[in-house]
């Protein structure tokens, strides 16, 4: 009796592929064995495998110690050998320790070769392979188990607890303080009307009065400000109150370098160039207390601004007066001197006093003329009376010596040194002085009154855009927003440390 071979036919079924058909296709009676590998090798084919496919197939084959011609042999030969080459499990056998390989696993009805294991021993070794991924991987779930539990403990005892603390302190603990906000500018006088030039191009701006407003933010900010504070109101002793609690309260015999640290904590105090604004905020226990430490403050900034510009309103205005005073004095001297001068020469104006000499000498030398006129009259008839003549000539000679004599006394000869002209010329002189001392007291008193208008303008006042207010509640602790800051603030410190640890172990490590 003849028995026909049969040779299974198998076929995978690619994801997704739902008409492909898997599984030993029947042998025909007619077909040889040559012939039904070359069937089985073609349906292979038609199945469309991948490359990638058909070189995990080879690599399986390899790895199973099987002889293969061909890529779709080796597909062939596992699937008779009962292996999928496909399969996940299959795969993760290829990655084995070295040392003897272990025998391949086949199904009893798919051996082929006397060398192959027995069934038993390859199930007791593939369960021991299961057995042990399941304990490597529980191992690998307690040691993640172990490690988030230290995670959350690390976790749980830098960044919970500290914030936990945080968040009790400032809810339960921490002293209402009140806060009361201020606006403060400083201001200049503004220019007299048609002012021009480049120094009144920044006149009413923020740039005109920012050194002032940086000198009066630096001097509220300083020690000096509140030693003072403490002087008039009681700075420190109203932070030393048993009612604040121990991390804002100073303590007893707090030094001046403690309250200071304190002063800066509760006074806050910025600048906007923008807009030369001076912003202020006061921080105290009780809302009276911080009120009047505001109000205090902003009558140190007043003051503090009047003293910036007085020194240089009273340089101008003092080297002006006394320009002024001294033009006073001189123009006195002269005056006194013109008058001396016109006592002593017993003439007031010298200008109508030598006018009138001058009109008389006019006038005796008209008469003088007619006389002579007269004279040579009497001299042409034949017979002049002798007196007459004589008459006529002692008029001439009076009148002459007359004119002589005014002449002597207008302009001055070597007998009578002290002439007319030289009183009125002395007279002149002291009145030219007069007049140009005068002069020099109208420019004097122009210069004051510029250094006047300047100095008016160099004044600087403060305005309060924004009034303090007695605050009605509490501005501070903001306890969700302090609480929230410290858990980032530790998350961050925490987050840091750890990665500086791990980097340092991976240096050691390698």
């Amino acid at each position: 009796m003849t028995i026909k071979p049969k040779v299974q036919r198998f076929r995978i079924r690619r994801p997704g592929d739902e008409n492909t058909v898997s599984g030993p296709l029947p042998q025909t009676a007619s077909e040889t064995p040559k012939t039904s590998l070359q069937v089985q090798l073609d349906a292979i084919a038609q199945e469309g495998l991948t490359a990638r496919q058909l070189r995990l197939a080879r690599r399986v084959a390899q790895k199973q110690g099987l002889i293969v011609g061909s890529d779709y042999d080796a597909v062939r030969q596992l699937r008779l050998a009962g292996v999928d080459p496909f399969k996940r499990q299959t795969v993760l056998e290829l990655v084995q320790p070295k040392g003897k390989p272990e025998e391949r696993l086949q199904l009893p009805e798919t051996i082929a070769r006397p060398e192959s294991l027995p069934q038993a021993k390859a199930i007791q070794r593939a369960n021991k392979n299961a057995s042990e991924i399941i304990r490597i991987q529980r191992d690998i779930a307690r040691r993640r188990r172990r490690k988030l539990a230290l995670l959350v403990t690390r976790l749980a005892i830098f960044i919970m607890l500290p914030t936990f603390l945080a968040g009790y302190y400032y809810y339960a603990v921490a002293t209402p303080m009140y806060a009361t906000n201020s606006e403060i500018v400083i201001q200049q006088a503004q220019p007299q009307q048609g002012a021009t030039g480049f120094s009144n191009m920044f006149q009413g701006t923020s740039m005109a009065t920012q050194q002032d407003s940086i000198a009066v933010q630096s001097y509220l900010a300083s020690r000096e400000a509140m030693l003072r504070l403490d002087a008039d109101h009681g700075f420190i002793a109203h932070f030393s109150d048993p009612a604040i609690d121990t991390i804002q309260r100073l303590p007893p015999d707090a030094t001046n370098e403690d309250a200071f640290k304190v002063f800066k904590r509760h006074v806050s105090i910025s600048y906007d160039p923008t807009e030369g604004l001076i912003r202020m905020e006061v921080i105290a226990a009780t809302p009276e207390k911080a009120y009047e430490f505001s109000e205090a403050l902003i009558g140190y900034a007043e003051e503090q601004v009047d003293q910036l510009t007085s020194r240089l309103r009273t340089d101008q205005m003092s080297g002006a007066r006394e320009s002024y005073e001294a033009a006073e004095r001189r123009r006195a001297e002269a005056l006194a001197t013109w008058l001396a001068i016109q006592q002593e020469v017993q003439q007031i104006d010298p200008v109508s006093e030598s006018a009138s000499r001058l009109g008389q000498i006019a006038t005796l030398e008209s008469e003088r003329q007619r006389l002579e006129l007269v004279l040579q009259s009497r001299l042409n008839v034949d017979r002049p009376s002798a007196v007459q003549v004589q008459t006529l000539r002692d008029q001439i000679a009076n009148i002459n010596g007359l004119i002589n004599d005014l002449r002597a006394d207008l302009i001055g000869d070597e007998t009578s040194p002290g002439s007319m002209a030289a009183r009125n010329t002395e007279l002149l002189t002291a009145e030219e002085n007069y007049t140009f001392q005068t002069i020099m007291v109208q420019q004097a008193l122009t210069q004051m009154e510029t250094a006047q208008i300047e100095a008016n303008r160099q004044v600087r006042y403060l305005s309060q855009s924004v009034r303090p207010v007695l605050p009605d509640d509490a501005s501070y602790p903001r306890a969700f927003e302090n609480t929230l800051l410290a858990f980032f603030i530790l998350s961050g410190i925490y987050l840091m440390i750890s990665l500086t640890a791990s980097i340092l172990r991976e240096q050691v490590s390698s």
